[in-house]
């Protein structure tokens, strides 16, 4: 138990000190005002939300337990750079998001609760321009506007009632609430790397994705140029996707259609190629 609590400690003081989420204790403040003032929602429970964001950063610790990060600054300002803009129309306003490149050659990309964003470098060598980037980064900044493991694991603040499968009590102190908090972030784990999302959760996140793009600006076909031509060049990567993901065929014809029906196909936008080739040298 004391190797495992003092493993945790650790690991989150190296996330903190990669990632600057020491920002959040010392913004706390901050969040609770944005969180006020963004919105009058009832479901907007400020402690709910603070438990994802503290159920995230354990998670995003637990991600770099087994992943090592790219250790170069002027590629991960970029990617922040980038996460950021599209980030900014997201509608979990109330959120801090935090970008960070993988060392990693595989095409991958995912995300934890409360706004920890990782992309591979092989995702990086894959892309033709700066829109893909962003591309890819809007679809793990939709999994977190969605909130799709907060649902599926239903994390909350407080939860009394242990029929909910891995139902958290945060901020409770005992013995059961650290089982029961260890025992979700486990359960996230396994969704990130080996189960997967459900196909219609990868569905709507993608469509989300394609929002995300055309409101900050940049090309909304992005998403699906880069999955058809990693589906085309690096069948391999893809092949270990389809058990956890539509077939290809499903999601082009659903991108197809929501970019069509947005009448988004021939749109003005951005794809700053230029930008993202002075990078290259860096992934």
């Amino acid at each position: 138990m004391f190797y495992g609590s003092l493993l945790r400690v650790c690991l989150c003081a190296a996330l903190g000190a990669v990632l600057g989420l020491h920002a959040l204790a010392s913004d706390a403040a901050d969040f609770r005002k944005r969180a006020h003032t963004i919105t009058t929602d009832t479901d907007l429970n400020l402690a709910d939300i603070e438990a994802e964001i503290s159920f995230g950063r354990e998670l995003a610790a637990r991600i770099l337990a087994r992943e090592r990060l790219y250790d170069n600054a002027e590629l991960s300002r970029y990617v922040s750079l980038v996460g950021n803009l599209v980030a900014g129309y997201s509608s979990r306003t109330e959120l801090q998001f935090f970008f960070a490149v993988i060392d990693d050659d595989s095409i991958n990309a995912f995300s934890a609760p409360g706004g920890y964003v990782f992309v591979t470098r092989g995702a990086l060598r894959n892309m033709k321009d700066e829109s893909e980037l962003a591309a890819v980064l809007a679809h793990e900044i939709a999994h977190i506007e969605l909130k799709h493991i907060v649902k599926a694991l239903k994390i909350r603040a407080v939860d009394s009632s242990f029929e909910s499968g891995l139902g958290l009590l945060f901020g409770g102190g005992s013995d059961t609430a650290r089982a029961l908090f260890d025992q979700a972030v486990d359960q996230a784990t396994k969704v990130l790397f080996e189960e997967g999302f459900h196909v219609q959760e990868e569905l709507d996140t993608d469509i989300a994705a394609i929002d995300l793009l055309a409101n900050s600006g940049y090309d909304p076909t992005a998403l699906q140029r880069f999955l058809e031509r990693v589906d085309r060049e690096a069948p391999s990567s893809s092949s270990k996707k389809k058990r956890t993901h539509p077939t290809s065929e499903t999601r082009m014809n659903a991108l197809d259609r929501a970019i069509n029906e947005s009448r988004l196909r021939d749109v003005s936008a951005m794809r700053n190629k230029e930008r993202f080739t002075s990078h290259e040298r860096s992934m």
